[in-house]
């Protein structure tokens, strides 16, 4: 075997994993090809968070197993890691079944696939898998750092603490490494990730105690790791965007807001997922905060941006309609509460029954037909509040990162590139669609990578559109 294919799924923190495996893989000599049939080994780098997902990456690895025969296929991910013994029998396709305690182990399956063997790997959640990435899955100039693995949160309907197991927070010293070593190599954003990046530092100190998080409000010496964190990064030399993905809304802390104010490079993007605005579906879902709390906190945050230099934030939350026991009522909660923080992005996903799960064994488990329609209902709900938001964006410069180049442009002599501004996670967000001029000077700025001043002049769709003039 010299070459290797590696099949992606789930999340950003399962991508910085899809990342790792490249590196360790390509030192063992290997090759990455990005055509599959050119593949001596497909690598199926799982997602194991609700049924969809699941189901996604086992439909993948079998029919890699059926378009290609000769290769050596191994389940990696998430989906390894919660059912490597249940696949060990149950999954005859696979050649290898590898879980993601502790991604070092791929040397030694290497090893055990050239020999023939089968290896089936579920290693221990015990640190968090970082080291060297030599080649990005994210498009060029920007790149996740996990800060955290695993979760102590414990929402009655996740799955991530049975598959990532308890919280674990990285040493300061290693990210700060990490991110001089991306901003050194031309990384110019930089998005930190963790199942819930606000608990960051506080390993074994449960969530649900109010005394200790509220205690980092901005007003006492005393800081939270992550502003501490936030400080060390804001020290650093350069011009970069850096961005805090996954905040859990019951310990926000508000300690952070000074920072992230204070420094125009760190910005002030707000991932808080919600779940729901009905307080007992949030009680139901093991929170202790509540709808009220909810909007405080977001009326708070947006207060503490309205006189910076960006004069507003951006915020993303995420729904889950379905929860066992949720009613009409219940419902309409939710989207009152939509209505009323107003998100810039919001995701919406139906309850998937996991098994283990304290919500698995709730009663009054809603029909499927029911939680899509409520879901649908809050997507075009949000549509309305994106292009009241998107409204505002027009009119005005932004710095805009380049993702990719459309070949051809318009047909009509005009260039255009795909890119984000400030306000625009990667992947999950909309875009700012950029048309600039065909000539030599143009062109040669407008790169994947770089950052351009860009006039946005108007709207189309969840996109906004806009004109580089060099």
């Amino acid at each position: 075997m010299t070459s290797f294919f590696l099949d992606q799924y789930g999340c950003a923190k399962n991508q910085v994993d899809g990342e790792l495996i490249i590196s360790r893989l390509q030192n063992l000599g290997f090759s990455r090809t990005l055509e599959a049939e050119k593949a001596d080994l497909i690598i199926i780098n799982s997602c194991g968070f609700i049924e969809s997902a699941k189901q996604e990456s086992l439909n993948a690895l079998i029919e890699a197993r059926a378009t290609y025969p000769r290769a050596k296929i191994i389940l990696a991910g998430c989906l390894a890691e919660r059912y490597a013994e249940v696949f060990t029998n149950e999954l005859p396709e696979a050649d290898g079944i590898v879980g993601n305690g502790d991604l070092a182990v791929f040397d030694k399956v290497m090893e055990e696939i050239r020999q023939g063997s089968r290896p089936i790997y579920k290693m221990p959640q015990k640190t968090v898998c970082c080291g060297e990435r030599k080649e990005f899955l994210s498009f060029p100039g920007s790149a996740y750092v996990k800060i955290t693995e695993g979760c102590d949160n414990h929402c009655s309907f996740c799955a991530i603490p049975l598959i990532r197991g308890s919280l674990r927070s990285r040493a300061a010293e290693e990210i700060i490494e990490e991110i001089k070593a991306l901003l050194a190599c031309g990384v110019f954003e930089i998005n930190l990730v963790g199942q819930d990046s606000a608990a960051y530092g506080m390993d074994g100190i449960s969530p649900h105690n109010p005394k200790v998080w509220q205690s980092f409000d901005g007003t006492k010496s005393e800081k939270s790791p992550l502003a501490a964190l936030l400080q060390k990064i804001s020290s650093l030399p350069g011009n970069f965007w850096l961005r805090i993905l996954y905040i859990h809304p019951d310990h926000f802390p508000l300690d952070i807001l000074p920072i992230i104010a204070s420094d125009k490079r760190l910005l002030p993007y707000f991932d808080i997922p919600f779940q729901s605005g009905s307080d007992s579906i949030i009680n139901a879902m093991n929170r202790i905060g509540n709808a009220a709390s909810y909007i405080e906190l977001i009326s708070r945050i947006r207060s503490d941006f309205n006189s910076t230099s960006y004069g507003s934030i951006a915020l993303r939350t995420t729904f889950l309609t379905g929860f066992p026991g949720e009613t009409d009522k219940d419902a309409k909660a939710t989207e009152a509460f939509l209505a009323q923080i107003k998100p810039d992005w919001s995701g919406t996903f139906t309850y998937s029954q996991e098994e283990d799960t304290p919500a698995s064994k709730m009663k009054k488990q809603v029909p499927l037909k029911i939680s899509t329609a409520r879901a649908k209902l809050l997507e075009k709900l949000q549509e309305k509040v994106t292009c009241q938001a998107l409204k505002k964006r027009v009119g005005q410069n932004y710095d805009v990162l380049v993702e990719e180049i459309i070949e051809g442009g318009d047909g009509e002599g005009t260039g255009l590139a795909i890119g984000r501004a400030w306000f625009q996670a990667p992947e999950v967000d909309g875009a700012v669609v950029i048309r600039y001029d065909f000539d030599a000077d143009t062109i040669q700025k407008v790169v994947p990578g770089n950052v351009l001043s860009v006039y946005v002049d108007g709207i189309s769709g969840v996109d906004l559109t806009g004109y580089f003039e060099s």
